[in-house]
C-alpha cells in the first residue's frame, strides 16, 4: 500500500521581539547625583582666594578709573576703544541676569560693571573736547570681527546666549590692547591714576588664570577653553606691557607697526570711498586742542602781567 503523504507541520508561533530595554531607574538616579555632586564639587572650588582677589582687583580698577576722570575733568590718557570693548563684554556675557537666580555677590558685580562701563562711556560723550583721538588709533574692526567669527565656530552650542558668552571671552582678550597701544604712543604722561587702572585690570586676569589652575588641579576633568584662550591673550599683552616699562618689549614695536599698516589701509579706503581720511580728521583735533592749549596759556600770562 502506498506510504500516505505526511501532513503538514502547522505554523510555528511568532516569537515576539524583546521588548527594549528601558534605562533603570536606578542608574537614572546615580547619573542625576553624579552630576549634581560634580556641579556641586566646581562651584565649590569656584569660590577661592584667586577668584575673589582678581574680583576686587576688576572692581578696584573700574573705580580707579572712574576718580582719575572724576579728578582730572577729562578723558586724557584713556582709550575709548578700550571701554567700548569692555561695556560689549559685559552686556554680552551677562545676559543670563534675566535667565537664573544667582547669589547676591555675582549680582552686584555684574550690574556694577554694566553700570560703570555705561557711566565712562557718558564721560566720554561729555568730554568728548579732552578726548585724544590721535593716539586712540587702535581699529575695532580688527578685533571684533575675528572675536565673532571664533565666537561661531568655538561656542559650545548653537544657543545664542552661549555664542554670546563666548564672543565676551575673546573680546575680553583684546579689551586692553588699544590702551597699551595709547599707552605705548604716549610715552611722556605720567598720570598715576591711568597707571595703577592698567595695572589693575592686568593684575585681575593673572588672578583668575590663577584661580583655573587651581580649579584645573583639584577637578582634572574641569575645562573651559573659550575662557582659558582669552585670559592667555589678554595676559600675555600684560606682560609685554610690563616689560616696556624696562624698554625690553618684545610687541610694542610690533603692535604699533600693524596698528600704523591698519590705519594706512582703511585711509586709503576711506579716501577711495568718503573722499577724506580719518586720520585727517585727528590731525587737525590735535592741532586744535594745541591752539587751545596755547591761547589759554597767552591768556593766563597776560592776567599775570597785568
Amino acid at each position: 500500500m502506498a506510504e500516505a503523504e505526511a501532513a503538514p507541520a502547522p505554523d510555528a508561533a511568532p516569537v515576539p521581539n524583546p521588548a527594549p530595554e528601558r534605562p533603570s531607574l536606578r542608574g537614572a538616579v546615580r547619573h542625576g547625583f553624579e552630576k549634581l555632586s560634580r556641579e556641586k564639587l566646581l562651584r565649590s572650588y569656584s569660590w577661592n582666594i584667586f577668584r575673589y582677589i582678581g574680583d576686587y582687583l576688576h572692581l578696584l580698577g573700574v573705580f580707579a578709573l572712574l576718580m582719575t576722570l572724576a579728578k582730572n575733568r577729562s578723558c586724557t590718557g584713556i582709550s575709548r576703544s578700550t571701554q567700548i570693548l569692555y561695556f560689549l563684554v559685559f552686556v554680552t556675557r551677562y545676559l543670563d541676569l534675566m535667565e537664573e537666580t544667582q547669589a547676591f555677590y555675582l549680582v552686584f558685580f555684574k550690574i556694577t560693571y554694566i553700570v560703570t562701563s555705561i557711566i565712562v562711556l557718558a564721560i566720554f560723550y561729555k568730554l568728548e573736547a579732552t578726548y585724544e583721538r590721535q593716539k586712540d588709533t587702535c581699529s575695532l574692526a580688527v578685533i571684533l570681527i575675528p572675536c565673532c567669527v571664533s565666537a561661531v565656530l568655538l561656542a559650545k552650542t548653537s544657543q545664542i546666549t552661549d555664542i554670546f558668552w563666548t564672543f565676551s571671552q575673546f573680546c575680553e582678550g583684546f579689551a586692553m590692547v588699544p590702551q597699551y597701544v595709547f599707552c605705548y604712543r604716549d610715552r611722556m604722561a605720567k598720570d598715576l591714576g591711568v597707571t595703577f587702572y592698567v595695572l589693575s585690570m592686568g593684575a585681575y586676569r593673572c588672578f583668575y588664570a590663577a584661580n583655573w589652575i587651581y580649579k584645573k588641579v583639584q577637578m582634572p576633568r574641569y575645562s573651559d577653553i573659550q575662557s582659558w584662550l582669552g585670559g592667555l591673550i589678554e595676559i600675555l599683552f600684560f606682560a609685554d606691557y610690563l616689560l616696556s616699562f624696562t624698554g625690553l618689549s618684545l610687541l610694542r614695536s610690533m603692535v604699533l607697526k600693524v596698528d600704523e599698516k591698519i590705519n594706512e589701509f582703511k585711509d586709503k579706503v576711506e579716501m577711495k570711498v568718503l573722499g577724506s581720511s580719518s586720520s585727517v580728521a585727528r590731525e587737525s583735533q590735535a592741532t586744535g586742542t594745541e591752539l587751545r592749549q596755547r591761547r589759554k596759556a597767552d591768556e593766563a600770562e597776560e592776567d599775570i602781567d597785568i
